[in-house]
């Protein structure tokens, strides 16, 4: 989802590396902050694959900083993620508000829909953290407090997001902008 996200900051414009990992941490939050480690190997990676370039441009100090752009090859390498997410991108929380926070670069209201709808079908899915046999438990059936708190965590996170998900489907255009 790093890749995702270089990318997809990319579409707005040319950054350096310095503003594009402060965009990334922001998006991923305090709890999975992006190292130079993580990030700089990523870029590297989308150089070679020729999804970036990287120029080097006069910066505020003495030093020339080095510029990433999206090449023509990174838009669509974007738009074919964005419109085909794996399925373990849908499931993933962290994952799949990555993908949300870039759906709108898709520019088919319908291949938007059709992300949603796929998100949307996994939330409808009976699921819990802890199970008796096959049986998803629900917060109700669950003795220890801290773990029914997790379950009512879950569910009044899945409820808010099914409802969102219902509101914009039913929209004419799936069209936040």
């Amino acid at each position: 989802m790093l890749e995702l996200a270089i990318l997809g900051f990319l579409t707005d414009g040319s950054l350096h590396g310095y503003e594009l990992r402060r965009r990334v941490t922001q998006l991923s939050g305090y709890t999975r902050p992006v190292s130079d480690g993580s990030l700089y190997p990523a870029i590297k990676r989308l150089v070679r694959q020729g999804l970036l370039e990287q120029r080097a441009e006069p910066g505020a100090a003495a030093a020339p900083r080095q510029v990433l752009h999206l090449t023509a090859d990174g838009r669509s390498e974007l738009l074919r993620r964005l419109r085909e997410p794996d399925e373990h991108e849908i499931t993933d929380n962290t994952k799949f508000m990555t993908i949300l926070a870039f759906l709108s670069r898709l520019p088919d209201p319908a291949a938007r829909a059709a992300v949603l709808r796929r998100r949307l079908a996994f939330l409808e899915e009976p699921a819990s953290f802890f199970y008796e046999g096959d049986r998803p438990l629900r917060a109700e059936e669950v003795g220890d407090p801290y773990r029914r708190g997790m379950l009512r965590v879950a569910r009044a996170t899945s409820t808010a997001e099914r409802a969102w998900l219902h509101e914009i489907l039913a929209e004419p255009k799936v069209d936040p902008r």
